[in-house]
């Protein structure tokens, strides 16, 4: 069966910090450890990966072209109905898929309905280190490190471990 990793970006894949210039948004650094995790770990264990935020980047846009993530939702304004969306998307009459198979990684309050969701629904949530303390409270998986640094990498090798 099919699971999902939903992920915020913004302090979650990145460091959280935008750079912008005159003319707008000019770069975000990503960590490639984060992406080999996605684009080489993920697809072995039969796991989609996923895109929820509430920005929207041409650069987030290339980032998931180039991983191979095909579920990429920017300017999302109600996280929790894009993830429903998303489920309900994939399932059809050979399986059908609840919040239970989603694990979802995010840094701040914006993730906090889709998290507390998952977890209702026997899914699992984690966090980068540097999550505020409402996420990092209720966070089955806790990163030792920060958004952008690797964070994602820990929790895709601490899902398909456990």
């Amino acid at each position: 069966m099919k699971r999902f990793l939903i992920m915020d970006v913004d302090g979650t894949l990145t460091d959280g910090k935008i750079y912008i210039g005159q003319q707008g948004e000019v770069m975000k650094a990503f960590n490639v450890k984060d992406g080999f995790g996605i684009s080489m770990l993920l697809p072995k264990y039969n796991i989609i990966p996923a895109i929820i935020t509430g920005r929207e980047s041409r650069i987030v846009e290339l980032r998931c072209r180039e991983l191979g993530i095909v579920d990429c939702y920017q300017r999302v304004t109600d996280k929790l109905q894009c993830l429903q969306s998303i489920v309900r998307r994939y399932s059809n009459s050979d399986a059908l898929y609840t919040l239970g198979d989603v694990a979802y990684i995010g840094d701040d309050l914006t993730d906090l309905d889709c998290m507390k969701a998952i977890l209702d629904a026997g899914g699992t949530v984690g966090c980068p280190a540097d999550a505020v303390e409402q996420i990092k409270s209720i966070a089955r998986f806790v990163s030792d490190k920060n958004g952008g640094e690797g964070a994602v990498r820990q929790f895709i090798e601490w899902l398909t471990q456990n």
